[in-house]
């Protein structure tokens, strides 16, 4: 069976990146935007440096801001007719992946209207014709929807996020900007960046993965482990090293996939608006200690990635285990918590772990699991 790979028609990277958006916007013949931004980056004048740059070029827009953390089917319902009124011609998504998933989900149904349930679109869903052309601008370096195929929107009537899976609602150009994420406060960029190194060991261990595929993940493992430290202390060159790393791990797992830490995830970003980069980050060491055994010699290559000294002399035992710790170490210096004490009831439990079984990232999992494991798993973090 062949191997797909879906990438941007076109990417700008570095710091001033988002002044092409203009140049984009023009030479595809683009007439008026519609900005999906969430409420906080125009408060704080993130949204307005992309503003500024359609301004300077005399380029129309409207912006849309009814989009919030795990967006839900009706910010994208209300983001549909708002477009649709608007007479814009194409979207420019402003964010993470909150705002990116919203505009993806708009843009899909204005090209595909047969799916304006929502719900439709879980999973795979058969698609005609390809999304409103999407310009993604990000301010978080971890989720990396600027460059995938997927996108996340929360069914709140039953406390479940919806993973769908579409080649036609990737955005034609991604303008990755460190200069965008900056403003990111300590936590959040700790969060998203854990958030991109679960993708990138996540995708690299996935079923289906391939030798294409590692080389985005390890690179985006090295890429990552050597520069979230001095993101979450705003240096610059951590800034921009983690705009990088995320997109390259973006790139990869896309493609192929990724496991239960995910799927682990998305229930608690449904149920309790827990922030997705924060739940990965927490249970990502836990599972990668599960699927281990699974894995062949890949924890060697993911150790060797974070800066591990010796792999090569190691016992596969003894390389697993420094993977983990390499990981959990990590998540330890950004001040991640260490557990889900904090966020999961125990009661929720067993519709959690249900949840998880039933979520479209579990398949990818090296390990074959089970509602049971999934729940010894969540119980382990409490």
């Amino acid at each position: 069976m062949a191997n797909r790979f879906v990438l941007n028609e076109t990417s700008y990277h570095g710091a001033g990146a988002i002044k092409d958006i203009a140049t984009e916007a023009k030479g595809r013949g683009f007439k008026k935007a519609f900005v999906c931004s969430d409420p906080d980056l125009i408060k704080f004048g993130v949204t307005k440096k992309v503003i500024d740059v359609l301004e300077g070029a005399g380029l129309d827009y409207e912006i849309y801001s009814n989009i919030k953390p795990n967006p839900t089917i009706e910010n994208v319902q209300t983001g549909v007719e708002a477009f649709k009124k608007s007479g814009a011609d194409y979207l420019i998504a402003i964010g993470g992946g909150s705002s990116m998933d919203t505009a993806k989900g708009i843009g899909i149904v204005i090209a595909n209207p047969e799916f304006e349930d929502i719900r439709s679109l879980e999973g795979v869903a058969p698609t005609k014709n390809k999304s409103v052309p999407i310009f993604a601008v990000p301010t978080t370096a971890g989720t990396a929807a600027e460059v995938t195929i997927n996108y996340v929107i929360t069914d709140v009537e039953k406390n479940r996020k919806m993973v769908c899976v579409d080649p036609k609602d990737i955005p034609v150009v991604a303008f990755v900007d460190p200069q965008m994420m900056s403003s990111m406060p300590k936590g959040l960029t700790a969060a998203t960046g854990m958030d991109a190194l679960t993708h990138a060991i996540e995708g690299y261990i996935t079923a289906g993965a391939w030798e294409l595929s590692d080389m985005f993940h390890l690179k985006a493992i090295e890429i990552i482990s050597r520069s979230l430290r001095n993101a979450v202390a705003n240096t610059p060159e951590g800034r921009a090293d983690m705009a990088l790393g995320q997109y390259v791990a973006g790139m990869g797992f896309s493609n192929v996939g990724l496991g239960i830490v995910h799927s682990m995830a998305h229930p608690l970003g449904a149920l309790y608006d827990t922030p997705h980069g924060i739940a990965n980050a927490i249970i990502l060491p836990t599972v990668m200690e599960y699927n281990a055994e699974a894995t062949g010699e890949k924890y060697r290559e993911i150790a060797r990635a974070m800066g591990v000294k010796g792999v090569d002399d190691m016992t596969q035992e003894e390389y697993r285990k420094a993977a983990v710790d390499a990981v959990k170490q990590l998540s330890q210096d950004v001040g991640i918590p260490g557990d889900l004490k904090d966020i999961v009831k125990r009661e929720d439990i067993p519709f959690l772990a249900q949840s998880a079984y039933d979520d479209a990232c579990r398949p990818g999992n090296p390990k074959e699991t089970s509602v049971e494991d999934i729940t010894k798993l969540y119980e382990s973090l409490l």
